[in-house]
Order: structure tokens, then sequence, then C-alpha cells
């Protein structure tokens, strides 16, 4: 039997996703995550090492499939939806919706934001799941600083005749004391979108509100939009979103075949461009690299741009990039560029001895995609529902995931140095001290002598005058 099952697993890949077990008759079994499912899986060889229930279940098994997902967190979020849609006989933790936790928001005229576990039918507002519980705490602390939602219990509240300390900390709005219902109301709305992973927006609109600010000489008001958008970028960098996950067999070996059978190329690297900016500023670009193995790490390449004048414009970042890529190691034998014609055509350009292939969105995003061929003819016709086709997307975007990462960090680290840049003697070691204790600019401001000095590694001369910078 365990012939048998081990060439059921046989192609396993090295890679996060989800497994579903199946009977002689075609019935779901089971389902699990995993973050290699190849390694998983080879742990279902030796049966007596299993847990009762799933040494029966394993005795049962005569067919293996799995789904490959970008991470380990689109893994549990997908297995989730799979238990929870097909409820497989042996999948029992799941089912009652107990397992991960998860964010609410009551029904209440001032909502409460709380920890949620239990059946969803329990709450009308609910969010996640979230794979860890440090990854819901952490969104639970950015909801509060930025929305101001209230955490305490409606008796809590009630009770209350002064604003409690989470109100003197910036981080609840004390509807308990202070009547604001239509600010509240706002907030929740705000809150809401943040949950359901529409940060971009957001913080689009708080840059445009913190130009405003500033350009009236309203710092303080500013200031408190940065510290917003300080937060909302650093929670988007943990994953608030989930990514869509596409069900598709990656095979490595056997999808860069397709691809060299489909273009009439022999393939050995391959690089992914794509680029990014906010409304012109903090433009960057990036390049993932894959091969018959997998994405290959050590090709992924970030890129600042160099000629200022090119910013925000698209066409002329990427030429500047692919630029600089060819450059340098490794040598590609296809390039593929996240577009339309005209970047095609700058690719094509920049990079005349190397084949380009366009994958423009269409009309609809994430499931009308159409290809640009080397030629330069579309292709319109691949099947989307093809293993090449899925493959093609799923390379797209582990290129936009790899640049909007990098975009966040470098918005974050801008944001967050301005001000203390302009401080004499607090350099980079000192600065991350600094937002390691308070957490944001805006803390550091508020902080007085006292507080400072107790930050590690600043000492006292740093310490007065950061004071002396924030409060003279």
């Amino acid at each position: 039997m365990n012939i048998q099952f081990s060439d059921l697993i046989d192609n396993s890949p090295n890679a996060p996703g989800v497994y579903k077990m199946y009977d002689a008759d075609g019935i779901l079994l089971y389902v699990g995550k995993a973050k290699n499912l190849s390694k998983r899986l080879r742990q279902y060889l030796d049966v007596s090492k299993l847990e009762p229930h799933k040494q029966i279940m394993r005795s049962l098994v005569t067919r293996v499939e799995w789904d490959i997902t970008a991470t380990e967190s689109d893994a549990l979020i997908l297995e989730e939806k799979l238990i929870k849609s097909q409820k497989p006989k042996y999948n029992i933790m799941l089912t009652d919706g107990k397992m991960y936790p998860m964010i609410a928001l009551t029904s209440h005229k001032y909502p409460r934001l709380l920890k949620f576990r239990g059946k969803i039918s329990q709450r009308k507002d609910v969010y996640g799941p979230y794979p860890s519980v440090s990854a819901l705490n952490e969104t639970i602390k950015t909801i509060q600083k930025v929305c101001k939602i209230r955490t305490c219990t409606d008796t809590f509240m009630r009770n209350r005749t002064r604003p409690c300390l989470l109100y003197q900390i910036g981080r609840c709005s004390a509807p308990c004391t202070i009547n604001s219902q239509v600010d509240y109301d706002k907030n929740v709305q705000l809150a809401r979108k943040i949950l359901t992973g529409n940060s971009e927006p957001i913080i689009a609109d708080l840059t445009e509100e913190m130009k405003k600010y500033s350009n009236n000489m309203d710092f303080e008001s500013a200031a408190i939009c940065r510290d917003k958008i300080a937060e909302l970028t650093h929670t988007s960098n943990r994953g608030i979103q989930q990514k869509r996950v596409y069900s598709t067999d990656l095979n490595w070996d056997e999808n860069v075949k397709l691809l060299e059978n489909w273009l009439g190329i022999k393939l050995n690297y391959v690089g992914v461009f794509d680029n990014s900016h906010l409304f012109g500023q903090s433009s960057v670009g990036a390049m993932i690299t894959f091969g018959h193995n997998g994405f290959i790490k050590s090709g992924y390449r970030h890129f600042k741009l160099q000629d200022l004048s090119r910013s925000g414009n698209d066409i002329a970042m990427m030429e500047e990039f692919i630029s600089r890529a060819i450059k340098r190691e490794p040598k590609l034998d296809l390039i593929i560029v996240d577009g339309g014609h005209a970047q095609w055509n700058i690719a094509h350009k920049t990079a005349p001895d190397i084949p380009i292939l366009g994958v423009t969105k269409g009309e609809v995003r994430n499931g009308d995609e159409h290809f640009i061929m080397p030629t330069g003819n579309v292709c319109k016709d691949l099947a989307k529902d093809s293993k090449l086709f899925l493959f093609l997307r799923t390379v797209r975007d582990e290129a936009h995931r790899f640049v909007i990462t990098f975009h966040r960090t470098v918005r974050a680290k801008k944001m967050t140095s301005s001000v203390l840049d302009e401080i004499e003697g607090i350099g980079p070691t000192r600065k991350k001290s600094l937002l390691t204790h308070f957490g944001s600019v805006r803390e550091i401001s508020d902080a007085d002598l006292k507080a400072l000095l107790k930050v590690p590694g600043l000492g006292k001369a740093a310490a007065e005058k950061i004071y002396a910078y924030f409060h003279s």
C-alpha cells in the first residue's frame, strides 16, 4: 500500500498549497494545507505515525490532487474555503469555523472591533480568517490607530464617565463620552475598507490630504495623515490583503516546456518585469526570474529609478529598468512585461536581441489577459483554464507582488525617515531604535525627555536634540 501511495504523490511539488485526498468512488476524504506539499504528503507514507482516524482515511485513498498557492497564508485561506464548501469526511477541526481567528465588527450604534472565533452567523461583519493570532493583532492595532474604533465591551462602554487610556494614546475616539456619530460612522466605513484589503485607495487619498495640509502650513494634521499612511503601509506589507489563489498544478518543468513549445524558444532563464509608483513618487521597478526548476530567487532584482525625469512614466521607467537588467547577469532568454503594446514596444527597442512577451490585462483583470507574442502579434485564443494561461498569470502576479512589496517598503522608509533625517546625529541605527520603541514619528514627537532617554542606545545628548527639535 505504501508503494501505491508513493506513486500517487511522486510528482508533488516543493511549493506551498492545498492537497486533496479521494477514495475509489471519487469522494473527497480530506483537505490539508502545507508550506511544502512534497514534504507534507510524504509524512503520510508511514501509516504507523498517523493519528488513528488518519490511518483509516489513508487506507481509503486512491487519488491525491493538489493546488499550488503563492504563499502558505494563501494555502490556509483556500483550505478553509474548501473544507467549509465541500465538507470532507475526515476534516474535523474546521467544519464549525472555530479553528482560525477572525475579526468582527458588531452591529452596535458604535460598532465594536473584536477578535472572533466561532460560526460566522453569530456576527454580522466578519473578516478573515487570519493565518496567525499575531497577524490578527497587528491588524486590530492598525485599525485602532487609523480609525479609532472601540474594542471595549458594551457594558464597559455604558459605565464610563470619562475616556479611558486608549483615548489618551490615540487608539479610540471615546464614543462612551464623546458623541460624534457622523465621525464614528466614517471611521467604521474606513475600517471596513481596510479589513477587506482595500488599502491602496485609502493611502492615495491620505497622501493627497497630507499634501493639502502641508501646503496650508497645517503641519500637525499633515503629520497625522503621514503616520496613518505609515501604519497602513506597514500592515499591507504584513499581508492584510488576501491574494487570489489560482488552482494550477505548477509542475515547473512541464509548464516551462509548454511555454517553450508555444513560443518556439529554448528557455533556461526568463525575466518578468513590473513597475510601481504613487502619483509619480517613489518610482521603483522589479524583475523576477524563473526556469525549469521554479522561481530563481538569486536572479530577483529591485530597481530604484535613477533618471528622475522618467518618474511616473511607466514606459520610460520600463526602458531604464530593462536596460540596467540586461547589462548584468543572468543572461535572459525571454523577457515578460506586464502591459500593452507601449510596454512591449519599449522592451523590444531596449533589448532587440531578446524575445519579448507582453501580458496585457484586456477588458477584465484576472480573467481576460491577452498576450503580445515576440512577433508583435496579439494572441487572444489561449484557453483561460489551460495550464499555460494560469502559469503565465502566476509568474506575472509574482512580479507584481515583488515590486509592490518593494514599493511599500520604499514609501514607508521615506515617510518615517524624512523628519528624523533633519535631526543632527540621528543615523539609521538610532532611527530604527526610535521607531521600534515608539512605533511612529508622531509618538516620538509627543514623547517627553524622560521617555526618550529610555530608548536603547540613544543617549542623553541625542535625546535632548530630539526633544528640542520637536518642542522648541
